[in-house]
């Protein structure tokens, strides 16, 4: 009796066996189609993540940049129809380098400063040039340096604008929502 039972228990064992076998194959089959279908994609896969990357080194390439065209645009927009930009020298963050602050602890906190070398063939209202530059992007401060006359009576102002982050132009910023 006790053969007859180890008999049957071995045989329900061997057909067990060869069920989970016959499974096994069959989901090694699917599995092994499954990934021929993925490799079809490879390419689209691996775009995917390059575009993701390429955005990403966007972000962050792009988070210190300012629309200097528009900026300038607005300054000289601000200052008065016979005075004409000479010369202007920008200074700003990047991406990899924070823009260095003032040490007067009454200085607000900028990113980047713009000198520019205005002429006029009037006597200057520099107060008047100073107030009106206020409206640009990111203003912080603006200051004159210096205000020369040359020998045809042409009159040069240096000023310096600092300008903050509102000054950035937030082109490759992530997109909310």
């Amino acid at each position: 009796m006790v053969a007859i039972a180890v008999g049957i228990g071995a045989g329900a064992a061997a057909v067990t066996r060869m069920s989970a076998q016959d499974d096994l194959t069959a989901a090694e089959a699917e599995t092994s189609t499954l990934l021929q279908q993925q490799l079809q994609f490879k390419d689209v896969r691996s775009t995917e993540k390059e575009s993701a990357l390429l955005g990403s080194a966007q972000q962050v390439g792009g988070s210190t940049e300012i629309d200097w065209a528009s900026t300038l645009g607005a300054v000289r927009g601000a200052l008065p129809s016979d005075v004409s930009i000479a010369g202007v020298a920008i200074d700003s963050a990047t991406a990899l380098q924070a823009y260095g602050q003032s040490d007067d602890p009454l200085q607000r906190r900028r990113v980047a400063t713009l000198t520019i070398d205005a002429k006029s063939a009037t006597l200057p209202s520099v107060p008047d040039w100073l107030t009106a530059v206020q409206g640009v992007k990111g203003f912080v401060d603006a200051t004159t340096n210096t205000v020369t006359r040359d020998d045809t009576g042409i009159y040069t102002v240096n000023m310096t604008i600092h300008l903050d982050e509102k000054a950035y132009d937030a082109r490759y910023a992530a997109k909310k929502g």
